[in-house]
């Protein structure tokens, strides 16, 4: 059952998935279109499950879950990573590679590889000040205030000094 992202309440469980790229436009409005279908029909040992979206930076793809309504079940999950799988095909996109980082350099999203981020943190080419996105965050009030933060306030503190 789909219901907007932002009605969702606190508790509920968050999926981040960080493109290597941002999306174009068009893009943008085919991905809405297939998650809309997807999570309107997403469900749990047949329950529906109360889910919204939302995309961010035109990279991040959040999706959040109701679980006072009903759990994700294994094979909800597995269905929800096959749908991510099958746009990272469609779009010639990675949204899975938890190793990557995306920061912020200015009005623009970086995204490099751990390593690239750590070696750039040792040349001090970033900070602890750097704004980072912790796409280990649990559910939606861990989203909204620790997804995007300060590079000393994530687990991105242990490669900046």
């Amino acid at each position: 059952m789909l219901v907007d992202f932002n009605t969702l309440p606190d508790e509920s469980r968050v999926w981040i998935y960080q493109a290597n790229r941002s999306f174009s436009e068009q893009e943008l409005e085919e991905i809405k279109s297939k998650l809309n279908i997807f999570i309107e029909n997403w469900t749990a040992h047949g329950s529906d499950l109360q889910s919204g979206y939302s995309i961010e930076y035109k990279r991040f793809i959040i999706i959040g879950l109701n679980q006072n309504l009903n759990n994700a079940t294994g094979c909800s999950i597995d269905a929800s990573v096959h749908f991510i799988q099958q746009l990272e095909k469609e779009y010639n996109v990675d949204l899975m590679d938890k190793m990557n980082v995306s920061y912020k350099q200015g009005d623009y999203i970086a995204y490099k590889s751990l390593t690239d981020f750590r070696k750039m943190a040792k040349d001090k080419a970033i900070s602890k000040k750097t704004i980072v996105f912790n796409n280990l965050v649990n559910n939606i009030a861990e989203f909204k205030e620790n997804w995007e933060v300060p590079a000393s306030e994530s687990w991105h503190s242990r490669f900046v000094k």
